[in-house]
């Protein structure tokens, strides 16, 4: 009797021992396979990714990281394809969906032909647009300038610079970028009808040695040229170098985009006759910001499927002050 008493008190232990396992197991696996968002105690994780590595994406990032700290729930992946490929900012895109981000927002470098990809992205995780849009795409929004308003904008400019007319040459990093596209169209639009002739366009896919060696060679091509204007952030250090090795400070006028160090220096000096500076800042604090609130339910954080921040136009007579919000804005 001893023994089968022993013999049923272990069992009783074994069968407690089995219950308390099998209990622990069945929390464990509950919370396996849930995205941060699914949890109350976790953070979003949400992704941040450039088109390329240009000191533009400096400013964005104080953005994302301020959004980062006053919302204090997000922990964000800013990501920077360094050769400005399309095939590196894919893999970059997958291994986000792999490691199960959140949200994305992205700037795609050729959205003709990443639709496809990107709708696939679009199917695992929210997927919006900042800088250049995918507009045929399932991308949620897109964060950024009205780049055909930009354009006009720049157009703008060089037109100030040249009220007697003359030809100019553009330069930009790849056609394909949407954000190229329309600001080649608002510029278009804007001298269409004047004594201003676009001779065409020279890309140097992101490399700023050949972008600025695309700027040396047109104007020993064209050694009348009146202005050149650079599209990308990248484009006007390399156009004030080139055109300053050739000599030709301040009688070639230039037009940029951006703000640069470089390229508000060459402002102030007035080598370069104006810049339209987007917000980049903004890119960054509104793309992390808006994400957050519409995968917190905010049905209007992301509202609409575009969301425009405006441009400023830079020239000699206030860029001492932009400057300094922007070093405000950076810290320095």
């Amino acid at each position: 009797m001893h023994s089968l008493k022993g013999n049923l008190q272990f069992m009783k232990i074994i069968k407690l021992v089995a219950l308390l396992i099998s209990a622990s197991l069945a929390l464990y696996f509950s919370g396996c396979g849930k995205s941060s968002q699914d949890s109350g105690d976790q953070k979003l994780r949400l992704a941040f990714v450039t088109n390329n590595a240009a000191p533009f994406w400096v400013i964005a990032r104080a953005g994302a990281e301020r959004a980062q700290s006053e919302l204090g729930d997000v922990e964000l992946d800013f990501r920077i394809p360094s050769s400005g490929s399309t095939s590196e900012q894919r893999q970059i895109l997958d291994d986000l969906v792999v490691r199960g981000i959140d949200g994305i927002a992205v700037s795609p470098i050729d959205p003709a032909n990443q639709t496809e990809f990107l709708n696939r992205v679009a199917g695992q995780t929210l997927l919006i647009c900042h800088d250049s849009d995918a507009p045929d795409s399932d991308r949620v929004c897109y964060i950024g300038t009205d780049n055909i308003a930009a354009g006009k904008e720049a157009g703008n400019l060089i037109k100030q610079a040249l009220p007697n007319g003359g030809s100019i040459m553009i330069f930009v990093g790849t056609m394909d970028a949407q954000n190229a596209k329309e600001r080649h169209q608002g510029i278009q639009e804007t001298l269409a009808g004047t004594n201003i002739e676009i001779l065409g366009v020279r890309t140097d896919d992101t490399d700023r040695v050949r972008a600025q060696k695309n700027v040396e060679d047109t104007l020993v091509k064209y050694p009348d040229i009146a202005g050149v204007v650079g599209l990308w952030s990248y484009n006007g250090p390399a156009i004030i170098n080139a055109v300053a090795s050739a000599g030709k400070t301040g009688q070639v006028k230039i037009v940029t985009f951006d703000e640069e160090e470089e390229t508000l220096a060459g402002v102030a000096s007035g080598a370069v006759f104006g810049t339209v500076v987007q917000q980049p800042f903004e890119f960054g604090r509104q793309a992390i910001t808006r994400m957050r609130n519409h995968l917190k339910g905010d049905a209007d954080a992301l509202a609409g499927g575009t969301q425009i921040v405006s441009t400023l136009n830079i020239t000699q007579e206030n860029v001492a002050d932009f400057q300094a919000r922007l070093n405000k804005l950076l810290g320095k």
